[in-house]
Order: structure tokens, then sequence, then C-alpha cells
């Protein structure tokens, strides 16, 4: 009888103790309709706040150019740390891929850019630039607080997640290729889509732009050195005048578009480079030009980047001249691409987070930007992220040694990354299967 009793007892204390809760997400769309919101008044509490802008004020004061974010990526490999988030490093020098959810499909990530610019600060304020000749006059150092902004708000709901949330630090955006180089070391292996913003000066806080396909053109760059025999101004029948050729190479070079380009079709080439001589009365041996060239489409790139070089070789040749031509593949980008169905998410998320009127169609325009090296692989959506404010003043285009950023803007980034990238999962069932098992913290 006591032993009856006994089992009776154990019985009764095991259908009490509380039941072990599997790890597999459960996240359903209706969840994530009451979280979705929360993710911007979230960002908006003042400590998430403060926090933001204090990561963008210490990068801001020590800038670092394309492949040498070795600080900026140790303030970033820190904050994730102190998260619990694993990550990868180095990826393509100084670039960090961090990761949050089940470390299984699907995978979604999200992109910063670390890098700054090669020119001198003039704004005069307490977290001016420390390193002489360097500045972030682009905003990257919001970007990158903003993405870690969303990494801390989807830290909190990583045992939600429906997959994985993949967070790209990448370097050298400006001219430097980064993304393609985290392309080559697997950075977006078994990734399904991929997001980014980049601030903008031309729309107000609270607004977002986008455009499905083309948003960004193919850029390059181009150098020529056109050579010919200097000597005596006064003298031009022993001389073959490099000057006079690279005039006529430039003047031609704008008929490639004004005459052999289908007017519907955007292309451009523009020479901002022409160096040659030095003195008023010295013909010169030789003049360096360079410029770039920019289209909408591949097959205009290609043709465009071709005829450049005939124009240029044997439009010298005219004048008696050689000339040798070199295109810059390193600051090479193709068309940034907006994917259709990425771009109709974006639309959906954006327009309940900060209401439809808030959600504006973009101007597809001719500069360039090395996100395009992810969504030519892979499905990928780039938007502006609104930071105009008319009662704080005008504020600066990028690369100018006067711009600022309005930091107020930091949760809307923070909070429209977090939705976008917790709302794809939910809504998009596993395409393949996941990697091998093992620990994100790859750091060498």
């Amino acid at each position: 009888m006591a032993f009856l009793k006994l089992i009776f007892l154990i019985f009764i204390l095991h259908s009490s103790m509380p039941i072990p809760i599997s790890s597999t997400p459960s996240l359903n769309k209706e969840v994530f309709a009451q979280i979705r919101p929360d993710f911007l008044d979230f960002a908006k509490k003042l400590e998430i706040m403060d926090w933001m802008v204090g990561i963008r004020r210490k990068i801001h004061e020590n800038p670092e150019l394309g492949y040498e974010e070795f600080e900026t990526s140790k303030l970033i490999r820190a904050e994730l740390d102190l998260m619990g988030i694993p990550y990868k490093y180095p990826v393509a020098v100084t670039g960090v891929v961090g990761y949050i959810g089940t470390g299984k499909p699907p995978f979604v990530a999200l992109r910063a850019d670390m890098d700054a610019l090669a020119m001198e600060e003039l704004v005069e304020w307490e977290h001016k630039s420390k390193v002489p000749g360097k500045m972030h006059a682009c905003g990257h150092d919001a970007h990158v607080a903003m993405l870690l902004g969303a990494a801390k708000m989807l830290q909190e709901h990583r045992n939600d997640l429906q997959g994985t949330i993949v967070l790209i630090f990448q370097p050298a955006e400006e001219g430097g290729g980064g993304a393609k180089k985290m392309l080559d070391a697997g950075a977006l292996d078994n990734v399904d889509a991929i997001f980014a913003l980049h601030v903008s000066t031309k729309f107000p806080i609270g607004v977002v732009a986008s455009r499905p396909g083309p948003i960004l053109a193919a850029t390059s760059f181009f150098e020529a050195v056109i050579n010919g025999k200097g000597g005596h101004a006064a003298l031009p029948q022993h001389t073959v005048d490099p000057i006079l050729a690279a005039s006529n190479v430039i003047v031609s070079l704008q008929h490639l578009v004004s005459r052999e380009a289908d007017p519907l079709d955007s292309q451009v080439v523009s020479i901002g480079k022409f160096q040659g001589g030095g003195a008023f009365n010295v013909i010169p041996d030789s003049v360096t030009i360079g410029g770039t060239f920019r289209t909408f489409s591949k097959e205009s790139f290609v043709q465009l980047k071709q005829r450049i070089e005939e124009v240029i070789t044997k439009q010298a040749s005219v004048q008696r001249c050689n000339a040798k031509v070199i295109f810059h593949e390193n600051s090479s980008y193709p068309v940034c691409f907006n994917n259709k169905e990425l771009h109709e998410h974006f639309r959906k998320v954006a327009g309940e987070m900060l209401g439809v009127q808030n959600v504006v169609e973009a101007v597809a325009n001719m500069g360039g930007e090395d996100f395009a090296f992810f969504s030519e692989v892979i499905p990928g959506l780039f938007f502006f992220l609104g930071m105009k404010n008319e009662t704080q003043g005008p504020l600066q285009s990028g690369h100018s040694p006067y711009y600022t950023v309005n930091e107020d803007v930091f949760p809307y980034g923070a909070a429209l990354h977090a939705s976008l990238a917790t709302t794809y999962l939910s809504e998009n069932p596993p395409k393949h299967t996941s990697p091998p098992e093992g620990s994100f913290h790859d750091e060498l």
C-alpha cells in the first residue's frame, strides 16, 4: 500500500512540473501584427535613442576609409558581444556578419556600410572628426548605429523568429567594392533576400522612398593618357599637341550620348579631370583626362564602355597622338535593382508603420551604390530614409564637408530594419536546407 502511495506521489509531482518549451520558433503573422508597430515605440525610448546616438558619434569622431575600418569593426563586435549575438569576423578584411534567430532557413539580410570619405570636415561641433582629412560625409556612421539598434530589438525576439536574420556590416562602399568582396567571402550564402537603407536629405523625417526596378545606375570611372610631342608654343609645327587631341576627344565623347544612345535609355558620360602642361608657352608631351560613365542597363553599360575606348584612341590618332585608356574596375558598380516583390513588401511594412502617405516613389538617379552587387545575385531592396526637418534648417547633401545627420531619424531606420526582416521571415517558408552546424562567432 505504501508503495502505491509513493508511485502516486511521484506521478503528482511529475504532472505539476513545467513542460519544456521547444526552441522551434512559433511566431505567426497575428503575433507579428502586434509586435511590428512596437518596434518604433521601442526605438524611440530615450535610453535606446541615446545609445544609438552615442554609437554614431563615436564612429563619427574616428572615421576610417575603406578596408581600414578596424576600430569601427571593433566597436560593432563589442556591441554584438554585449547583446549575445554571434558573428563572423573578419569578412572582407574588416566586415562583420552577425546572426539572430534559429540559425536555419529562411535567411534574410540587413546591410549597413561602415566606411568614411577622404575629406576634411568643416562642421564645427562637439563630435567633429578627430582624424585630419577623413570624414563621415555620407551617413555611414548613422547606418551602423541604426542597424545595431535593430539588432538590439531583434535579439529580444530571437526565440520567436521563424528563421535567421543576417546582419551585414560592410566595408568599403565608397569605391572599394566592399559588397563584392563580401559576396566572394560567402557573406550571403543561403540568404534569400537583403534590405538596405540610406539616409537622405531630400525627404522629410518619417518619409521613406523607393521604387521597383532600377533605382541607381551602373557606374564606372576611366582615365586616359594622351601622348604627343611637346615643344615651344611659338613653334607648333614642331610639336604633336596632346591638348588639342584631348579637347577633340572630350567633344567626341559627348556625342556618344547625344547621337548614339536611345533618348529613352538614360546614359551619362562626364569628364571631370584634365591635367596637362605647366607653362603658358609650352606644349606638353602628354595630357591625362578622366571621367565617369553611367547607364541603367547592363547592355548599355558594355556598349558605352567599348565606345569610350574607341573614341579616345581613334580620335587621338586623328591628331597624330596615341592614347591608353584605363578603366577602374574596382570602382565599377552594376545597376542597383530593386526586386518587385520586395518593393511591395517594403511598401506594406513601411505603410503600416509610418502611414501610406509617407511611403513615396523615388525617382531613379544616375548615382551609384555598391549594394548593387548584392541585388545582382539575390533579391534586394534599397530605400531612402528621409531626415529633413525644415525647423532645423537645411541639410547639406552627401559628400559635402558641411554634411550633417539629423539623429532624430534613428528610431525610424532601426524599426524599419527590424520590421522588414521579421515580417519577411514570417511570410516566407524555407527554400533550402540550413548550413552545417557550428559556432558563428569566428573571430580570427
